[in-house]
């Protein structure tokens, strides 16, 4: 009873609303009064608040959070989409294609799949409007594009599986290029596919520039590469780790849309305010999932539930598939943070167990978690995107079917060809 009893109570406060942070934390601390009594629930409380958030590298979180949030008050991103419209519009669905572009670029600066989408529904939907694009195609593409954040780094998501696992953080971030780029290439086939199908979905652009204005609508994109090429070659060269190329990022960032006049004072109020809300939501977060984490391993369930998959007479990769199956489902009810946090400390040790590379399961993870971003019912993704668009939610699911159908067969083709992942990460370990 003293292991049912909170696990019942998690899934009853989670069932109600209750926000995730409270509810292992509630959950986590009534097992261990129950488990070990007062004086372990007394000295667990003292301590796993602080404890649990003040690794240096946690800090990498804000400082990536920060960087997108000086992009989204800035403006920055308005400009990228134009000069990917200004190239690509004249194309088939072009405009949404010029979307997906900007989701990569936006993706390999922000961290973020929200601010991803926030920004990309507010520069991309009104022009996608005024050209007559089908309205479940606009809010689809704009919801999946934001979830390429997740993947190209610098991802929040990575950065948290690293901590979490105690995995190379700048490992985890450099493989996740190839898979982003791919999933990206994956989304501007389907919106070829779809349009050439039919193509009232996004009707043709008459767009008539020379090669000299296309050339000048790029000037203002220098920041974004600018910021790209500091992170990425950052972590890459060696130059900074992880946890420093965040605050190098929004550092960098923050120059530059001083130097262009893109901020001032409320402005710059508005990033920091987004900043905070977003990193008080996780760290409480991280702070109830280490109180229930503490109640699993004085119960031994983690370890039982090892040994217990471990003694399966099956292969190693069907134990791996049913772990993937299970991130896949939880992505449809929870909030793809707290799924980390929650399922880690089971799955990690398993499949570290079966001899998996802990850098090509993180990006495996995190293509789960792109999925669960747009499928129903809590697909957060398609609410910012939709919410910030002002369009029915309801356009935003129907858009995003056959993208979700690639994520899945993407996935499939990382899991069955592990060098796509581990290729760039090897070679920054063999320099």
């Amino acid at each position: 009873m003293t292991i049912v009893l909170p696990l019942i109570l998690l899934g009853l406060f989670l069932a109600f609303g209750m926000p995730i942070a409270f509810a292992l934390g509630i959950s986590g601390s009534i097992g261990i009064l129950l488990f070990n009594g007062w004086d372990s629930f007394l000295g667990i409380i003292q301590t796993t608040p602080y404890d649990s958030v003040k690794s240096f590298i946690m800090s990498a979180i804000p400082m990536f959070i920060l960087m997108a949030s000086f992009m989204t008050v800035s403006g920055i991103m308005k400009d990228l989409f134009a000069a990917a419209y200004n190239w690509l519009g004249k194309l088939p669905g072009g405009l949404a294609i010029a979307t997906v572009f900007a989701g990569a670029l936006m993706g390999a600066v922000s961290g973020s799949s929200q601010a991803s989408a926030a920004a990309m529904a507010k520069a991309a939907a009104p022009e996608m409007r005024k050209y007559n694009y089908n309205t479940a195609l606009t809010m689809g593409v704009i919801s999946i594009s934001g979830t390429l954040a997740v993947m190209i780094p610098p991802s929040i998501i990575l950065i948290l599986y690293g901590i979490l696992t105690e995995t190379g953080v700048g490992s985890l971030l450099i493989a996740g290029i190839i898979p982003g780029i791919i999933t990206a290439l994956g989304y501007i086939f389907v919106i070829v596919f779809m349009v050439k199908m039919k193509p009232e979905l996004a009707p043709k652009i008459s767009i008539e520039l020379t090669f000299k204005e296309k050339l000048e609508s790029l000037k203002n994109v220098w920041p974004m590469l600018l910021i790209i090429l500091a992170v990425i070659g950052g972590i890459y060269s060696g130059f900074v780790t992880a946890t420093e190329a965040g605050a190098l990022g929004a550092f960098i960032t923050l120059i530059v849309i001083i130097l262009m006049r893109r901020i001032n004072f409320k402005k710059f109020g508005v990033a920091l305010n987004d900043t905070i809300r977003s990193t008080t939501m996780i760290m409480t977060i991280i702070i109830g999932a280490h109180i229930f984490s503490y109640f699993l391993t004085m119960t031994q369930v983690t370890q039982q539930l090892v040994l217990a998959i471990e003694g399966l007479e099956v292969s190693r990769y069907i134990i791996l598939i049913i772990i993937i199956l299970i991130y896949l489902i939880l992505g449809f009810f929870m909030d793809q943070i707290a799924i980390l946090i929650l399922t880690l400390p089971l799955t990690f040790p398993i499949i570290i167990s079966l001899g998996f590379d802990p850098i090509w399961f993180g990006i495996l993870v995190a293509k789960t978690v792109e999925v669960g971003l747009v499928t129903p019912p809590v697909g957060m993704n398609i609410f910012v995107a939709t919410g910030a668009a002002g369009v029915k939610t309801a356009e935003g699911f129907k858009g995003v079917k056959w993208f979700v159908i690639t994520d899945l067969f993407i996935l499939l083709l990382l899991i069955l060809l592990p060098f796509i992942t581990l290729w760039l990460p090897g070679l920054m370990m063999s320099q």
